[in-house]
């Protein structure tokens, strides 16, 4: 496992997933395409789920994968378990991106050395507002969770990266072109 790995974490409402949608979606609109690959997770949701592209799998084959070594990364979070297969985290001459969860990057950066691990945040009236609209929870719920957030909040380290999701999409999603291609030295700016 040598490729250069960039693991992305961030509580519920902070807009993790839209800017890695927009991202992924950019960067195939580049011209040349940038070696940035991003790992698909293999998750024990629903095949149907169309929160993100992922692989479906059981609980009992999920386990067995795990027993096996298959996996790079793996965690449980929210009553599912996630994993990383080694085959997404190989070289593939860049950089790999990794949506991961905030309780396991510990284990990870030890399961990893070296790797980035990219904060994604935003203001907490802006995560509620979010959440909220989503209207798959409660406002109880909802005030669980951030104050959920607050209290699970993981320490910057050194070499680490951070965006603060505050502004549109656009506005976010140029931040982050800027701030990864600043890391990277990978073109995902178009020059104006």
């Amino acid at each position: 496992m040598s490729a250069k790995l960039i693991y992305v974490m961030g509580p519920s409402g902070v807009g993790k997933d839209s800017l890695l949608n927009w991202l992924r979606s950019h960067v195939q609109t580049l011209q040349p395409k940038p070696a940035l690959h991003f790992a698909r997770r293999t998750i024990t949701r629903a095949a149907g789920d169309a929160t993100e592209d992922h692989e479906a799998i059981g609980q009992e084959d999920f386990a067995k994968l795990a027993q096996e070594g298959a996996f790079a990364l793996h965690w449980q979070a929210h009553g599912l378990y996630y994993g990383v297969r080694r085959t997404e985290m190989t070289d593939r001459g860049g950089w790999v991106i990794v949506n991961g969860s905030r309780a396991y990057v510990q284990e990870a950066r030890e399961r990893c050395p070296g790797m980035t691990v990219l904060h994604f945040s935003a203001p907490e009236n802006i995560v509620r507002q979010r959440l909220l609209s989503r209207q798959r929870e409660t406002a109880d719920q909802v005030e669980a969770r951030v104050l959920r957030s607050r209290t699970a909040a993981v320490d910057i380290a050194d070499g680490d990266l951070q965006i603060v999701n505050a502004g549109s999409l656009e506005e976010s999603a140029s931040t982050l072109c800027q701030l990864l291609q600043t890391h990277t030295g990978l073109q995902l700016v178009r020059p104006s």
